[in-house]
């Protein structure tokens, strides 16, 4: 799965799960989109089925500093590297 394939999966759950239409990749979701923990959360779980993988309680953890599309697409990047090499 490219970057830009995983931008688009996630700003689709955005606005599937969240009607979140178009954010901007650097908008802080919190502040700007009322994007709150639980939204989080269910985030976290769309990621799983995107990636046809469980997280670790780790990976939950790290995910709860993201603030931005940019930084999700980052993180989903990286795990998705990391499953490929395991």
């Amino acid at each position: 799965m490219t970057r830009d394939e995983i931008k688009k999966n996630i700003l689709q759950i955005f606005e599937t799960e969240f009607e979140i239409v178009n954010p901007g990749l650097d908008d802080n979701l919190t502040e700007e989109h009322d994007f709150d923990s639980i939204d989080a959360l269910e985030l976290l779980g769309e990621i799983e089925k995107m990636l046809d993988s469980e997280l670790t309680r780790q990976e939950k953890k790290d995910a709860m500093e993201i603030r931005t599309v940019n930084q999700i697409c980052d993180y989903v990047v990286s795990l998705a590297e990391k499953r490929t090499l395991i």
